[in-house]
């Protein structure tokens, strides 16, 4: 069988030897060595100045509208995971959609300004499948009219736009490293920020608002991590640039022999995308759903990344999402991990051809 994904697991002598030392300290949560050892990592890695690890890239969208105190209307993409419009509703705040740009798997920033009443608080914007969004543009945007910007960059571990880090822009960044992402710590994530206000107020959400043991300031959540988690994470750091490289590399063998009449293709060529994931778009929804079919019978598991479009789900705007609709419907993300093989894909690949050549 060949999955969508497939965790990368380290060599396990590497994390038995982090968790020996977990043993020996007895220190299981709490903010342990291991949590700050691996948040100082990252925020180097990242290039962000405040950096903290919590226990999910959802808590994190939940703490960063906390953080900045958004509320009323949050201007978002229909195009992304649940996760990012049902943290705005958990929150007590109403998604604004903005449907994504012809072309593209994220939000349309042509589009955002149409938007904008003097209720919007902020915008949250996914990087979607790691691709960038327009970031400069999104900016200019939020200062004209003096709007908050959250990304959710869950999949966008080692992005970069115009050489930087994609977690140099926005207000607050958000980021998953759930097992299913390029970087994992099995459950996990981090809200990162350059601002020196928020990262002294978010420690504070992240930990029921404990400012010591008998002391409170605010309103938290248990947002925390692990140390058995940050053992993970801190193993597979060191992996992190081989993981990246083999990734592209599949990507690159994936659309090397894909037919782009049968598919449209990810931007592989675009400077700084990580491909973490492997979409593509079919003609239809008809034409995605036979070729999901065929492969499933063959025991490949792509999925229907993302569907439905969440504008069908949560319905609070009459903003037209057309374009976001159209793509929910005819899109797969085929398999993509840094462990699977040259036959592996051109299994797929060959697949897909037979499938749609069959004329079926």
């Amino acid at each position: 069988m060949i999955h969508v994904t497939k965790p990368f697991l380290p060599p396990i002598e590497e994390y038995i030897k982090k968790l020996k030392g977990v043993y020996e300290r007895n220190w299981l949560t709490n903010d342990g060595p291991l949590v700050r050892e691996l948040e100082f990592k990252l925020s180097k890695r990242l290039g962000v100045e405040h950096l903290l690890f919590v226990s999910n890239g959802t808590i994190a969208i939940q703490i960063a509208i906390k953080a900045l105190g958004l509320k009323g209307k949050i201007i978002t993409t229909p195009f992304s995971y649940i996760a990012t419009s049902s943290s705005i509703l958990w929150e007590g705040c109403e998604p604004v959609y903005v449907d994504i740009a012809p072309g593209d798997f994220n939000i349309d920033a042509s589009k955002i300004e149409a938007a904008i009443t003097p209720d919007v608080s902020g915008i949250i914007a996914t990087h979607c499948f790691g691709i960038p969004c327009d970031v400069e543009a999104i900016e200019a945007i939020a200062k004209r009219h003096n709007l908050k910007v959250i990304y959710d960059a869950a999949h966008a571990f080692g992005t970069k736009v115009n050489g930087r880090s994609i977690f140099e822009f926005g207000d607050i960044n958000t980021c998953s490293f759930h097992a299913t992402k390029l970087f994992h710590t099995v459950e996990g994530g981090s809200i990162s920020t350059r601002d020196a206000e928020l990262a002294r107020r978010i420690p504070y959400l992240r930990n029921f608002g404990h400012d010591g043991p008998e002391k409170f300031n605010g309103v938290g959540i248990n947002g925390k991590n692990s140390e058995l988690h940050a053992a993970m994470g801190l193993v597979n750091l060191d992996y992190v640039d081989s993981i990246l490289e083999k990734r592209r590399q599949a990507v690159e063998l994936y659309c090397k022999h894909l037919d782009p009449n049968h598919v449209e293709l990810p931007p592989v060529d675009k400077l700084g995308w990580n491909c973490s994931f492997m979409p593509v778009v079919f003609k239809s929804e008809k034409v995605a759903l036979q070729v999901k079919e065929g492969l499933e019978m063959k025991a490949v598991f792509p999925r229907r990344y993302f569907y439905p479009s969440l504008d069908s789900i949560f319905e609070h705007t009459k903003t037209s999402c057309t374009n976001s609709s159209k793509i929910a419907k005819s899109i797969l993300c085929l398999p993509l991990f840094s462990g699977i093989t040259e036959d592996e894909i051109l299994l797929v690949v060959n697949e897909i051809s037979s499938i749609l050549d069959g004329g079926t």
